[in-house]
């Protein structure tokens, strides 16, 4: 049976990891705008030309972004925290270790079997009067 490379399969290996945090660059924000015991979520919306990061989730931003909670609030009264939901990169860890998890319980489960396969004393028969 030939062998792969073993500069091929880093090659392969660095590609898929590669992959991985690429797709995971971009995860899904929200702005937690609380005003005094009341509190909404509003994401912010990565689809749109003018996105929002985290850096404009302030008091200005729930003030201005038409919701109710934070009429006739002092400024002191309004707190913001923005935070992250549902990351590719959190799904592709996940992924990873079920998979790695999966197949290594698959290797041991038919490890005596491929043993007996590629065992190569057991390929050679002994000769006759030895």
């Amino acid at each position: 049976m030939p062998r792969i490379p073993t500069h091929l399969l880093h090659l392969f290996l660095g590609f898929g990891f590669f992959l991985i945090l690429s797709a995971a660059a971009d995860p899904l924000s929200y702005c937690k705008c609380t005003c005094g015991s009341s509190s909404i979520i509003i994401p912010l919306d990565h689809d749109d030309p003018k996105a929002l990061t985290c850096l404009d989730c302030n008091r200005s931003f729930c003030r201005s972004s038409n919701i109710n909670i934070c009429d006739g609030k002092k400024e002191d009264e309004i707190s913001t925290s923005c935070f992250q939901r549902d990351s590719v990169k959190d799904q592709a860890v996940v992924l990873i270790f079920i998979t790695a998890t999966g197949m290594l319980l698959l290797y041991a489960a038919v490890r005596p079997w491929i043993s007996k396969w590629f065992n190569p004393q057991a390929r050679y028969e002994q000769l006759p009067g030895r």
